[in-house]
């Protein structure tokens, strides 16, 4: 960075923004396998959070590859610029006092921790999406995994790239085991036992 560029600070900040629309700014973080379930999940509950009044924004790995990190490959050097810009706009979304649902497959934990360092202290929170690699295969969405298995993709997640696991995250959903309304579900409580949500948030009903 050039010695000439300093921080510009502005009278409105976060703190302004965030008393604005009468919510905590924060950062919730969905890591996991690819087809674990993380944009799924991450999109109900931001579907819960805008019923109820909160103002989000959700970032996806897939959406942003079409334009911010278009450029990027799957090397590791690549991948770990892919999180450093969404850990950079993921900033700039809590800094305009957004709750930001960011679902990233981020395999390497230097790279979450990065991005949960540049962020205001408690205004990050992981979300591990721990599905197992048999049934991410089995539901294989997009067919990655059968192009991975076959030599068409290189360096794939959990095939010939590693992914590793989150060791102390806020939140551990098992996401072989629920429902995506019981992940939810899990997700809203500890939104609201960390004083994120307003008293009186209504659960989502279970599917049938």
């Amino acid at each position: 960075m050039s010695n000439n560029v300093v921080w510009h600070k502005h009278v409105v900040d976060q703190e302004v923004r965030a008393e604005q629309k009468s919510q905590r700014p924060l950062v919730i973080w969905f890591t996991g396998l690819s087809a674990s379930g993380k944009s799924t999940i991450a999109g109900a509950l931001e579907q819960i959070l805008t019923h109820q009044g909160y103002h989000t924004y959700l970032l996806d790995g897939d959406n942003v590859r079409h334009g911010l990190c278009s450029d990027l490959h799957f090397s590791d050097a690549d991948r770990k610029e892919n999180i450093r810009r969404v850990g950079e706009v993921a900033k700039l979304m809590a800094d305009a006092g957004l709750i930001t649902l960011a679902a990233f497959i981020s395999p390497f934990r230097a790279d979450r921790r990065l991005v949960r360092e540049i962020l205001p202290e408690h205004q990050f929170v992981e979300v591990f999406v721990d599905a197992p690699l048999d049934t991410c295969r089995d539901r294989d969405p997009k067919g990655l995994y059968a192009k991975a298995d076959a030599g068409e993709i290189k360096q794939f997640t959990g095939i010939d790239s590693p992914y590793e696991e989150p060791e102390n995250a806020e939140v551990h959903i098992r996401a072989g085991d629920v429902t995506v309304a019981e992940a939810v579900n899990q997700l809203l409580a500890y939104l609201h036992e960390v004083d994120v949500l307003r008293a009186g948030y209504e659960p989502i009903q279970q599917e049938a």
